[in-house]
């Protein structure tokens, strides 16, 4: 009774603050609870990996194999659970995670009096084949390094061992040691594959909870891809020497067993593999992308024939990161099958089209954000990665991209605009309402990014750009202006952006934004600098009259409402939960019923029938179960969409409004904003800028975001690798972030 009344005599915001801090004290020990548990699964997972060519650890091995033998699942779920049930535990324990920190909007930080240095931030390797490399990267790269080094000095040893007490000849001692040693590259590989799979999950909750976007993750896929190959190629290499010493060489690679290993599906696996591999090369994948896109698709020939191989219970090592992948692919297919509205899109004076998008309002993504676009017209097959070049603040309905003319398909696209555009030309000056506009349609996956604005949390910025990289500074930008004049939680004071383009008439994208009408009086919270370096031209060229004006093309939709779907990226947590959760225990339960109803009491014994039972229960659970749930969440998804059916004249006005803001930008010049300066002829030169934001900023962190070129990225990097190696006291800490998408 006596707290009662205290209760009612404390002021009621009082009693707010401090249920507000009871709910962040809670969420905060929720979230520190689940990383805790996550990096122990984690740790202990690789340990095991990392240790299990040691002999004790396959004694334990062989002991746990005995225990559990006699489940339901036999062999195979035993191993299943040790190997891939860790990663997937862990995504159980991250989408708790996301649904926790979803009402939050950004992470608690305050201003920092005292830079430190980041892993993650700070570049190691500025030059070779693995381009800029953070120190977290490094680390990373080593450690698979070493764990090879030390898994095939293990084996090593072991093999000399046992060939030393059987009285062999020389002949017949170099191919057991071939063969023993192809062998253990190949179960080498069986575990690198467990991680090979997990950074293209593009909307995968792993890289959502490590906040790691698709556009990085992809590096290591290469990585782990091109360190895979070569120990499946030795694997394979060493069978073929050891075979062809014993003259069976064409007797074995036909070989199809029923108990042991199928030799015949593990030489389609490693060509498959191979033709991947070499098509992936740089100079491939840069002269010939469209023949690396095409034959990376046998990846699914690659997973088939790697189970028909092995079969189930040793593919399950690696079923953990394929299913994840699986689950991924599926629910991008599902969204990418939608149709888009273009709602605008228009050729500027440089020859970049800019396309603007319709999307839901339920649809999240960051300033820093990709997409993957298809447009069918150009073609069915073809998908190219863009970066968002618009804030999430400007409008709930629209999305914007910038695309620079670099390929055929890009040249095809403006083609389409322009010959629109001039359509309408034509359409106006005769009068006649009845010529048909030009269809355009359009599907989206994505988007893609990190799942908080980093870039809104630090205090002092330098963007750098080359070209057609301004595009997501653009988006940045506005962001800020927007999170400004809203009043969000914003921590930036200083930013400074350094654009380098090759011609003037590239400077006609700043035209993209007006800063003063978003924030106006925004120099009075904000420093903004913006440097920009001509390259190719010595002086400003002269005034060419309509050349600088845009060209806008009007697209007939098909249909009155079609926006992108919100089934992939940093979507619904609690529907794509639900999604991989579901389909999870369907795999449980389909393995479970397959092997009641049918292996046991058929007595199957065959290691590749099984292992394909085992690919066909990981694709049903996902189609049938999965799809179930992706069923339901599209419904969802329709029926918000119905909710916002009133609210179709308020977005018809929006689309009004972007028309006539695009005519009145076009019909004046481009002019830059009063903060930029320009100079003709020179590139920057990044140690007299570091050196001058080092005496003017101080001791401060400063966050560095590079798109553009992998040499610039390189120059950048080695030149922060510079300024912290010779650091003093006084000086700030800068912060290496890429933001360049590279397959």
């Amino acid at each position: 009774m006596i707290m009662d009344r205290q209760s009612v005599k404390k002021p009621l915001l009082s009693r707010v603050a401090d249920d507000v801090k009871k709910t962040h004290f809670y969420v905060s020990l929720a979230k520190w609870i689940l990383k805790f548990i996550i990096w122990v699964i984690f740790i202990a997972w690789v340990a095991l990996i990392f240790l299990f060519p040691a002999q004790f650890v396959n004694q334990l091995f062989e002991k746990y194999i005995q225990t559990t033998r006699g489940t339901v699942f036999g062999i195979t779920g035993s191993i299943f659970m040790l190997f891939s049930g860790p990663i997937l535990v862990i995504a159980f324990l991250a989408i708790v995670y996301l649904l926790i920190t979803a009402k939050e909007e950004l992470p608690e930080k305050k201003a920092s009096k005292n830079p430190s240095f980041r892993l993650w931030t700070f570049p190691v390797l500025v030059d070779g084949p693995f381009g800029v490399v953070s120190a977290t990267e490094f680390i990373g790269i080593l450690l698979f390094v070493v764990y090879v080094i030390w898994a095939v000095y293990a084996y090593t040893v072991q093999i000399l061992s046992s060939v030393s007490q059987f009285p062999f000849t020389f002949e017949q001692k170099s191919c057991f040691i071939l063969e023993f040693l192809g062998l253990r590259f190949g179960s080498i590989g069986l575990y690198c594959i467990a991680f090979l799979f997990l950074p293209i999950a593009r909307g995968s909750v792993l890289l959502r909870l490590i906040d790691i976007p698709f556009e990085h993750a992809t590096r290591y896929h290469v990585w782990l891809g091109h360190l895979t190959m070569l120990l499946f190629t030795l694997h394979g290499l060493f069978y073929v020497i050891a075979w062809t010493i014993e003259g069976q060489l064409i007797q074995e690679i036909l070989e199809w067993k029923d108990i042991g290993v199928a030799n015949l599906a593990g030489v389609i696996s490693l060509l498959a593999g191979l033709m991947m591999w070499v098509t992936s090369l740089h100079p491939v994948r840069k002269n010939k992308f469209e023949l690396f896109f095409y034959t990376h698709q046998l990846y699914i020939v690659f997973v088939i024939f790697l189970a028909l191989h092995v079969g189930d219970f040793i593919f399950s090592i690696s079923a953990g990161g394929i299913f994840l992948f699986i689950l991924d692919r599926f629910l991008r297919f599902c969204q990418s099958r939608k149709t888009v509205d273009i709602i605008s899109a228009k050729c500027l004076p440089c020859g970049t089209v800019e396309l603007v998008l319709s999307k839901p309002a339920s649809l999240r993504y960051n300033a820093l954000s990709f997409i993957f676009l298809q447009v069918r017209e150009l073609s069915w097959l073809q998908w190219h990665p863009f970066s968002v070049s618009s804030s999430p603040l400007d409008g709930k309905y629209h999305l914007s991209i910038l695309i620079k003319v670099l390929g055929e398909w890009t040249a095809k696209l403006k083609g389409n605009i322009l010959n629109s555009s001039d359509a309408e030309l034509q359409k106006e000056e005769d009068e006649d309402d009845l010529l048909p506009q030009t269809l355009m349609t359009a599907s989206v996956e994505g988007p893609y990014g990190h799942e908080v604005p980093y870039h809104l949390m630090y205090e002092n910025l330098i963007l750098v750009a080359g070209g057609i990289g301004i595009s997501p500074f653009l988006a940045v930008l506005s962001d800020i202006l927007h999170s400004l004049r809203e009043g969000k939680r914003c921590l930036l004071q200083n930013i400074l952006i350094v654009w380098a383009v090759k011609r003037s008439n590239e400077l006609s994208l700043v035209s993209t934004i007006d800063m003063e009408s978003i924030c106006p009086m925004f120099s009075n919270r904000l420093n903004l600098e913006i440097s920009i370096y001509v390259t190719r031209e010595s002086e400003p060229p002269l005034e060419e009259g309509n050349d600088n004006k845009a060209m806008n093309a009007p697209f007939c939709s098909a249909s009155d409402r079609c926006s992108m779907s919100v089934l992939v990226g940093t979507g619904n947590s609690i529907w794509s939960g639900l999604y991989v959760i579901s389909s999870t225990i369907g795999l449980v339960i389909l393995m479970g019923l397959v092997d009641i109803f049918y292996i046991n009491p058929f007595s199957i014994s065959s290691w590749w029938y099984k292992g394909l039972l085992f690919i066909i229960c990981m694709l049903a659970s996902v189609f049938v179960v999965g799809g179930l749930v992706v069923g339901l969440w599209h419904l969802w998804e329709r029926k918000n969409a119905s909710r916002e059916e009133g609210e179709d004249d308020r977005v018809k006005v929006g689309k009004m409004q972007h028309n006539s803001n695009v005519a009145h930008k076009d019909s004046g010049q481009n002019t830059l904003p009063s903060s930029a300066q320009t100079y003709y002829g020179s590139r920057p030169d990044f140690k007299e800028i570091f050196g001058n934001i080092s005496e003017k900023w101080g001791r401060v962190d400063v966050g560095v975001i590079v798109c553009g070129p992998p040499t610039l990225q390189s120059s950048v990097a080695k030149e922060i690798r510079s300024q912290s190696l010779r650091r003093q006291r006084h000086d700030p800490i800068f912060h290496f972030n890429s933001h360049s998408f590279d397959l």
